[in-house]
């Protein structure tokens, strides 16, 4: 199953997907949002377009990791999202996401009108992959073979 990280703001919803192995995040689509009824049912039918289990939703803390009124309503929002599609809403920490995916369009050089077409989107890949790669187990054990790409050569 897939997971769909959400970019949670007052006028869009950015969403991006996982890919089936749970290893990189791909820009889905940018929700305009409308109400709460409208926002649950977009969310309810890209959750069973992309086959996913589970959402990430960014979780905009202060700097200092304290939460203000937007984090309450990512809050408000994570449970609606559960209560309205039975899925597992998983909340997690988007601190500087946008400003992230801002410098990443800006080095891509992407035109202004279509910065503000797909930041929304690039940030919820951004919160996504952050998560993913949380998720990834840690391999620490260091083998000189596993990198030896020459056959019969012993390091």
């Amino acid at each position: 199953m897939r997971t769909l990280g959400l970019d949670f703001g007052t006028k869009t919803i950015g969403v991006a997907v996982s890919d089936g192995l749970g290893l990189t995040a791909q820009g889905v689509t940018t929700i305009r949002r409308t109400s709460l009824k409208a926002d649950l049912a977009a969310l309810g039918a890209l959750a069973r377009e992309h086959e996913a289990d589970r959402f990430v939703l960014g979780l905009p803390l202060n700097m200092d990791g304290s939460e203000g009124p937007r984090a309450e309503a990512s809050r408000k929002f994570a449970d609606a999202l559960t209560q309205a599609l039975g899925l597992q809403v998983e909340l997690w920490d988007e601190r500087l996401s946008t400003v992230a995916a801002t410098r990443t369009l800006l080095e891509a050089d992407v035109s202004r009108a279509r910065r503000k077409e797909v930041i929304d989107q690039v940030a919820a890949q951004f919160i996504l992959q952050g998560w993913l790669d949380a998720r990834r187990p840690r391999d620490t054990d260091y083998h000189p073979d596993d990198y030896d790409d020459e056959p019969g050569h012993s390091g």
